[in-house]
């Protein structure tokens, strides 16, 4: 290596590094996700958001107009992440609803007996705005929207024709799993909420 190459590699070594705009979304969401968890997205300011994401100011603007939006957008994120696994464990179980049903069940028990565990996501950020029109609100809505559509289509196929009552039923102990055990830890009313859901089931398929 030349004396002339020098100046140009550490000229390299200190220029900014260049990131497509889907790598600084995801430093912006990774960041609203790891704040807004801890916290709650009402508390974390932009000016606080920014500085955290490393990116300046006109960056992270350009890539969401508004904390309503980011907040919107962190929490679709968030639901296509949760429906993607839901999907992928419905694919392995295809053939046996019951266990396919209860396997979103499983995974909500497990979410609510993590380390750090704070309630549902959906939930908590989307209470936080009183507007139903709110990104955040419309965000949640969809989640839950599609999760409703994959609980009827499981509880149709465990009781052809009679599934809307079982898929509801199932949907409020997801719902009741997440409220208590942010509220009472995952040793209270939560912890009882696979065998409730086994009930339901079992009944469900008894009356046909």
């Amino acid at each position: 290596m030349t004396a002339a190459a020098l100046p140009l590699a550490a000229d390299d070594l200190s220029a900014p590094v260049r990131r497509s705009r889907a790598e600084r979304q995801a430093i912006v969401l990774d960041t609203a996700d790891r704040l807004f968890s801890s916290r709650s997205s009402r508390s974390v300011g932009m000016d606080e958001l920014v500085r955290e994401t490393g990116l300046g100011k006109m960056t992270v603007y350009r890539l969401f107009k508004s904390k309503d939006d980011l907040v919107g957008a962190y929490l679709a994120r968030k639901a296509a992440t949760v429906l993607a696994f839901i999907d992928a464990e419905l694919d392995r179980l295809q053939g046996d609803p019951r266990a396919a049903l209860l396997s979103v069940v499983d995974a909500v028990e497990r979410d609510v007996t993590r380390t750090g565990f704070r309630g549902c996501p959906f939930t908590n950020v989307s209470s936080e705005y009183d507007d139903p029109q709110h990104p955040a609100r419309s965000a949640a809505a969809d989640y839950k929207f599609e999760l409703h559509t994959r609980l009827e289509r499981l509880a149709d196929e465990i009781v052809p024709g009679n599934g809307d009552d079982l898929a509801a039923q199932i949907h409020l102990i997801i719902d009741g799993m997440y409220l208590s055990g942010g509220l009472l830890g995952p040793d209270g009313p939560a912890a009882h909420g696979r065998q409730l859901a086994e009930r339901l089931i079992e009944i469900a398929v008894a009356r046909g």
